[in-house]
């Protein structure tokens, strides 16, 4: 979409007939109404919003930086292992610690300012992974501090989505929401090739210091850039325990069968990220470089900018909703043909339009914001994003086990089989469910 260019579209209607007495001109059609509500804001307005700038500016950094220490991770633990499995289950620490304690932190953003939450986040991650970036670390105590940068996380991605509906208004939030999965899959496109080629001309341990410089200009935007806020209002005289608040958010989450459903569409990832997870091994067993480890690795974003790209601009968030069901079988399908040992150039087509098929997620993540309250948005989100980021870890576990016995192709077909199904059904499900959904967003808009 030209976003720079697009103005925010007005009804337009007939003029009125100077033959007809406006007391009985006839009321707008339904049909135009209908159009009117499926017009979205566009990208320039939402672009406008001072404090959404620094917000996506900082995202930016961060996320950035993140692919860039994944790269360096992945390639470093293979390159001293030369295992499969562990690289797996190292790379696989980036998206295990929620389980731990992602939907526990998660309600500090419900409990304390969401602006300082995310500043403190960004402020300890800068120091972990600058311990990360010395040489030498041992490989235990890498890992140690892997699973403490990655479940502060947490409560940083869930200060950050709880924020934005306070910032955008409308459906400024829906173009936000899309705007801010863009931007986290084209960094991971520019983090993942950039960072093979950073690692390749430094070495993993630079890459790793690239990555804590990021966090700590992200605090500094969010200090410098985003309003002060105080905490989210809670009943008068009662402060509640963040166990009390995780339990609620899961409550929440799990109470309701629309949240229930688009939450278990966004889960879908743990089956499409195996790809990911075993880049590296998947590009050994086709002889290739560092490089082919990073365009592997982009693929999928790629193709996932590209859907979301189509998915907002062709189409209209009613039908955004109903396509939602097709999209998630399309984003695991083409993973089956990995099984035929493929060259490099129809693994990476394959794996793009996986990627095109994963834009289903823009609508997911609308839709799941829409349908919540503010005063639990952040524990929502909690549940939602640290069950995500778990799925993702045990997927890319599972297909790090597999590959050791059936090598990574065939590791990547099962895991399209098998999301395949899953989807499928959840498609199933959600086609007794959609309408209300629609109806509700055109009632919001």
């Amino acid at each position: 979409m030209t976003s720079e260019r697009q103005p925010r579209l007005r009804a337009l209607g007939p003029g009125p007939d100077p033959a007809r007495p406006p007391a009985v001109a006839r009321p707008p059609e339904a049909g135009r109404h209908r159009r009117e509500r499926e017009r979205r804001a566009s990208y320039h307005e939402v672009f406008a919003v001072r404090e959404f700038r620094w917000l996506w500016a900082a995202q930016v950094l961060s996320n950035v930086g993140d692919q860039f220490a994944q790269v360096a991770i992945a390639i470093l633990v293979y390159r001293r292992t030369g295992s499969a499995f562990l690289t797996a289950l190292v790379y696989a620490l980036t998206y295990l610690p929620p389980i731990a304690g992602g939907p526990l932190l998660s309600g500090l953003a419900d409990l304390f300012p969401r602006r300082r939450v995310m500043i403190l986040c960004d402020l300890i991650r800068m120091g972990t992974v600058g311990v990360m970036a010395i040489p030498g670390v041992p490989l235990p105590v890498l890992c140690v501090l892997l699973f403490g940068t990655v479940l502060l996380g947490a409560p940083f991605g869930s200060a950050r989505s709880a924020l934005l509906p306070d910032v955008l208004t409308g459906d400024q939030l829906t173009v936000g929401t899309a705007i801010g999965n863009i931007t986290h899959q084209a960094s991971q496109i520019l983090g993942f090739v950039a960072g093979a080629a950073v690692v390749a001309t430094l070495d993993p341990y630079r890459t790793l210091g690239i990555d804590s410089v990021s966090f700590g200009i992200s605090a500094l935007v969010a200090l410098a850039a985003v309003k002060a806020r105080p905490a989210p209002p809670r009943e008068p005289g009662k402060r509640p325990s963040m166990w009390s608040v995780s339990a609620d958010g899961i409550r929440t989450v799990f109470g309701s069968p629309v949240l229930r459903n688009l939450l278990l569409f966004g889960w879908l990832a743990g089956f499409y990220i195996v790809p990911e997870g075993l880049a590296a091994p998947y590009a050994h067993s086709l002889h290739g470089t560092a490089l082919t480890v990073g365009l592997l690795m982009a693929a999928m974003p790629l193709g996932t900018v590209a859907g979301a790209l189509l998915f907002g601009r062709l189409v209209t968030p009613s039908e955004q909703i109903r396509s939602m069901g097709w999209l998630a079988m399309a984003s695991c399908a083409p993973l089956i043909g990995s099984a035929w040992n493929p060259p490099l150039g129809v693994v990476l087509a394959l794996w793009v339009l996986a990627g095109v098929g994963g834009a289903f997620q823009l609508a997911a993540v609308s839709a799941f914001a829409r349908s919540l309250e503010p005063g639990n948005r952040a524990r929502a989100f909690g549940v939602a994003q640290s069950g995500l980021y778990a799925v993702q870890g045990v997927g890319i576990l599972a297909g790090g086990a597999a590959a050791e016995t059936i090598g990574a192709p065939m590791a990547v077909s099962l895991a399209g089989l098998l999301g395949l199904c899953a989807a499928t059904g959840l498609a199933m499900s959600w086609s007794q469910l959609r309408g209300k959904v629609i109806a509700d967003q055109r009632g919001q808009q």
